[in-house]
C-alpha cells in the first residue's frame, strides 16, 4: 500500500510514515531534555520545565512547523514569540524570588527550536544537538570545579587564542610568493593555530587529568605537546628514581604512539591522499607502540607506584608557535631546494635532519608539498625517515641520559617500534 503524502510542495513534502517517525524523535527529544532538567533538580520542589514541559515544548515546536504549511507561514514565529514571553514571565518571576539561574528557560526555547528541526526532516542534526545540551547541562558541577582552578594566565592564554584564531588568521592573504612560490600566510597562520592549539589542549588535558591517573595518561597527554620532551623529561628523572624507571618507560612509549598517531592526523589535514600509501607502514609502527606500551604497563603494577608529573609550562607559547611556523616555511624551501637541485637524496637528507627535535613540522610540509613539487612515494618516504630518525633521537637521549634499568626498556621497547618502521618502509616501497 502506498504512503500517503500529508504535504507536498515544490521544496517539501511529508509522508504518513515520516509524520510518525519525526512526531516520535521530536517527542524523545522533549524527554531526554526534560528528564536531566528533573533529574539536575531534584533538590527543588518547583521547577519551570521538567519532564512533561519540555516534552510539549518540543511537541509545540513540532505542531508549530506543521502549521506553517498546512494553515499560515507565520504560524512557527508566533509559537516561538509566545515560548519567549512565557519563559520571560517565568524567570521575572523565579528571578524576583532570588533564583537567577537561566539554564532551564534557555533549555525551553531550545527545545521548542529542535522540534521544528525534528519536524523538517533534519532528525541527525537535531539528536546530535541534543546530545551536546544534555552533556552541557549535565556538566554543570564539573565545569564549576573546572572553572574554579583557571588561573588568570590560563583565561588570559585563552583569550589571546581566540585572538589569533578567529580574529587574525581569517585575515591573512590565501596566496603563494616568496622562493620556490611555496610561503603562504593563510597557511603559515593555519598551522601556527593549530600547533599553539594542541599545546593548549594538552596543558589542559594534563592540569586537569594530570598524573594520579597513572603515568600512561601523563604520557599520552604529554606526547600531544612533544614525545621528544617526555623522553628527555623522564629520561633524567630515572636516574634520581632508579626504581620508577618502569614507569618512566610506559610514559615514554605511550607518548610515543601518539606521536605516531600525529603522524596520521597531520597528512590526513594537509594532504588526504597521501594516507593510502601511508596507512599500512604507520599502522604496523603505532600497533607495536601500543602493543610495547600495553605489555610494559601489564607487566608492571604502575598503580602502587608514586607518579609523576611534566611541568605544564606555559599554557599557550605563541612564541613557540611562531618558531614552528618559521622551522615549517624554512623546511618548506629547504626541501624544495633540494628537490630541484639533487632530487629525491636533498629531500631524505633534509628531512633526516629535521626530524632532530621533532616531526610535525617535516610531516606537514612534505604532506603538502606531496603531489605538487614532490612526487607521493618521495613525500611519503621522508615522512617514515623522520619518524624512524625521531626515534633514534629518543633512544639516544635515554641511552645518553637515563638509568641502567630504562635504557633497557627502551632498547627493547624502540627497538620494536624501530624494526616495525623499516618494514613498513619495505612495504612502502615493494609496490
Amino acid at each position: 500500500m502506498e504512503d500517503l503524502l500529508l504535504i507536498q510542495t515544490d521544496h517539501f513534502e511529508l509522508s504518513q510514515l515520516d509524520f510518525i517517525k519525526r512526531v516520535l524523535v521530536a517527542l524523545g527529544i522533549g524527554l531526554v531534555l526534560g528528564l536531566e532538567r528533573e533529574f539536575s533538580n531534584a533538590d527543588k520542589d518547583e521547577i519551570f520545565a521538567g519532564l512533561r514541559t519540555l516534552s510539549i515544548v518540543s511537541l509545540l515546536g513540532f505542531s508549530s512547523a506543521l502549521l506553517n504549511y498546512l494553515i499560515n507561514p507565520w504560524f512557527f514565529s508566533i509559537g516561538f514569540l509566545s515560548v519567549i514571553v512565557i519563559v520571560a514571565i517565568s524567570y521575572w518571576v523565579s528571578s524576583n524570588k532570588g533564583d537567577i539561574g537561566s539554564t532551564t528557560e534557555f533549555t525551553t526555547v531550545f527545545t521548542y527550536l529542535l522540534g521544528g528541526l525534528t519536524f523538517l526532516g533534519h532528525i541527525e542534526l537535531s539528536l546530535a544537538l541534543t546530545v551536546v545540551i544534555v552533556v552541557l547541562l549535565s556538566l554543570k558541577i564539573k565545569f564549576k570545579s573546572i572553572v574554579g582552578q583557571i588561573t588568570q594566565t590560563e583565561l588570559y592564554a585563552f583569550i589571546r587564542f581566540v585572538i589569533i584564531a578567529l580574529l587574525i588568521l581569517p585575515f591573512l592573504p590565501n596566496t603563494n610568493f616568496g622562493p620556490y612560490n611555496v610561503i603562504n600566510p593563510s597557511e603559515i597562520g593555519w598551522i601556527i593555530v593549530l600547533t599553539s592549539g594542541i599545546g593548549f589542549i594538552g596543558y589542559i588535558l594534563m592540569k586537569f587529568l594530570d598524573s594520579k591517573r597513572g603515568l600512561l595518561l601523563t604520557g599520552i597527554f604529554g606526547g600531544m605537546v612533544s614525545s621528544t620532551v617526555v623522553s628527555w623529561i623522564f629520561s633524567k628523572r630515572s636516574k634520581e628514581q632508579p626504581k620508577l624507571s618502569s614507569s618512566f618507560a610506559i610514559a615514554i612509549f605511550a607518548a610515543a604512539t601518539i606521536m605516531i598517531g600525529r603522524v596520521l592526523i597531520w597528512v590526513f589535514i594537509f594532504n588526504p591522499t597521501m594516507i593510502n600509501g601511508l596507512l599500512t607502514p604507520i599502522f604496523i609502527m603505532i600497533l607495536t607502540a601500543i602493543g610495547v606500551t600495553f605489555y610494559f604497563y601489564k607487566k608492571h603494577n604502575v598503580n602502587q607506584l608514586e607518579s609523576e608529573e611534566i611541568p605544564l609550562g606555559e599554557p599557550l607559547n605563541i612564541r613557540d608557535a611562531v618558531f614552528f611556523g618559521l622551522i615549517y616555511t624554512a623546511i618548506l624551501i629547504l626541501v624544495s631546494y633540494a628537490s630541484n637541485n639533487y632530487g629525491d637524496k636533498g629531500i631524505y637528507i633534509s628531512s633526516a635532519i629535521s626530524a632532530l627535535t621533532d616531526i610535525d613540522a617535516i610531516t606537514i610540509s612534505m604532506s603538502k608539498l606531496g603531489g605538487n613539487t614532490v612526487e607521493f612515494l618521495t613525500a611519503q618516504n621522508a615522512i617514515l625517515l623522520a619518524t624512524l630518525t625521531n626515534t633514534i633521537v629518543k633512544i639516544g637521549l635515554t641511552l645518553w641520559f637515563g638509568s641502567k634499568q630504562l635504557k633497557k626498556y627502551i632498547l627493547i621497547g624502540y627497538g620494536l617500534i624501530f624494526i616495525a618502521g623499516i618494514v613498513g618502509f619495505i612495504i612502502l616501497n615493494s609496490f
